[in-house]
């Protein structure tokens, strides 16, 4: 219910600048957060804490953000390593429900940012800080998954998004930036925003937007183009139990270490371009360049060995609860309550999904070659088209008369209707 506070200001959550006076900033290093790191001194007059949470971003040098962050102006700058929860509490569902938005994309944004809206919460209530902030522009999914995620696990600290305010468009920050002689990676040739983790990598803006225009070939950092992958197919074999991925051509590795591996692997063979039209939650309808090699080859593999050890009806239903778990991250309904139900479900599924899978990787592909598990329900003797006495052949027709009654008498019914 509304609050009066919310009904006078706006919405309860959102921190008025006089209630600001030491905030929480998500700080990446680049250019939205160290434009607003600056802005929010200047313009609330408030302290500001900088939090970089380590999620497994590839080239981040952390000492380097800290440091920058001391540098502007910052009353604390802390780095937090969560790579291990990262992967266990929100990849590894991800990796069970095969999740993949609108039947492209492995939310690997959308999985971290619950995680970076509770560990931002977690230091203000340290730190005795009163506002977190963020760098979200109005248009983003972003600003839904961490305004909500705040809203929800810690109602009595205030959010405050400047850039959604101020509507500054990127040219306009990057000037902002070199007129205080702030150091940001993005320039006006180069404009792209970029997000990523140790499950992917996201670039959006700049000619990207030009949908007749295939992705500029400055985006791609982290796989190689196909056209530039070698010659010669790669293979690997991946082992699963209870539905999550635990070793790597038969050495047991820890999830980050395995995914970091597989990742490796898969981008020097050109697999895990995603070249996506998706919806946002806000309604826009926009294109994202995607580079996930560990997430296209794993999910790959587990949809796969799933397929082998669960019955056929298991089988044409699960996909419709993977796309709800996918629609649901998406949103940043991390804390909706269906989201655990369907949670309950993934885990019940794969506690079968154990086995090895065999994947070749070439020019972009990630081709399942092999495929063993214990529990498979799958018997060779049954499904040879040899002859064989164990299944009995002789039972199919009168099994056909009763299948197909259903649909016989609905036929039959129709055709008299068009001949009366």
């Amino acid at each position: 219910m509304p609050t009066d506070r919310a009904s006078a200001t706006g919405p309860s959550y959102l921190a008025q600048p006089h209630e600001v006076h030491r905030c929480v900033l998500l700080y990446s290093g680049g250019l939205d957060t160290s434009v607003l790191l600056k802005w929010i001194q200047d313009e609330y007059d408030a302290e500001v804490i900088a939090l970089c949470i380590d999620l497994g971003q590839p080239e981040d040098d952390f000492e380097a953000i800290r440091q920058k962050a001391l540098d502007l102006g910052a009353v604390r700058s802390l780095v937090v390593d969560a790579r291990e929860e990262f992967a266990r509490d929100y990849v590894a569902p991800s990796i069970r429900a095969n999740a993949r938005y609108q039947g492209g994309y492995p939310p690997f944004t959308a999985l971290g940012r619950p995680l970076l809206a509770r560990l931002a919460c977690d230091v203000a209530l340290e730190h005795d800080a009163d506002t977190i902030g963020h760098g979200c522009t109005g248009k983003g999914n972003d600003q839904v998954r961490i305004d909500a995620t705040v809203a929800t696990v810690a109602p009595g600290l205030r959010v405050i998004a400047p850039i959604r305010e101020w509507q500054m468009g990127r040219d306009e920050e990057i000037a902002y930036a070199e007129e205080h002689g702030i150091p940001v990676s993005s320039t006006r040739a180069r404009p792209y925003s970029i997000d990523d983790n140790l499950w992917g990598r996201s670039s959006e803006g700049g000619t990207i937007e030009d949908l007749d225009a295939p992705p500029p070939e400055d985006v791609f950092q982290l796989v190689t183009p196909p056209t530039r992958a070698p010659d010669e197919p790669t293979e690997m074999t991946i082992g699963f139990r209870e539905g999550l991925p635990v070793s790597l051509d038969g050495r047991d590795l820890g999830l980050v270490e395995l995914i970091a591996r597989v990742a490796e692997v898969a981008a020097a063979n050109g697999v895990g371009i995603v070249d996506h039209i998706e919806d946002r939650v806000v309604g826009l309808k926009v294109r994202d360049i995607y580079e996930v090699p560990a997430a296209e080859v794993i999910l790959t593999a587990h949809r796969e060995l799933e397929k082998l050890v669960c019955t056929g009806r298991e089988n044409h239903a699960k996909p419709e609860l993977d796309r709800l778990w996918a629609q649901l991250v998406y949103e940043g309904l991390w804390y909706e309550p269906l989201l655990a139900d369907l949670n309950a479900f993934m885990t019940a599924v794969n506690a079968r999904v154990e086995g090895q899978i065999g994947v070749r990787l070439y020019k972009g592909s990630a081709t399942v070659v092999r495929r063993s598990s214990p529990n498979a329900i799958y018997d060779r003797s049954l499904a040879t088209f040899d002859a064989d006495a164990s299944f009995s052949q002789s039972s199919s027709p009168g099994f056909i008369e009763l299948f197909s009654l259903p649909s016989r008498m609905a036929y039959r019914i129709a055709d008299e209707r068009r001949r009366a």
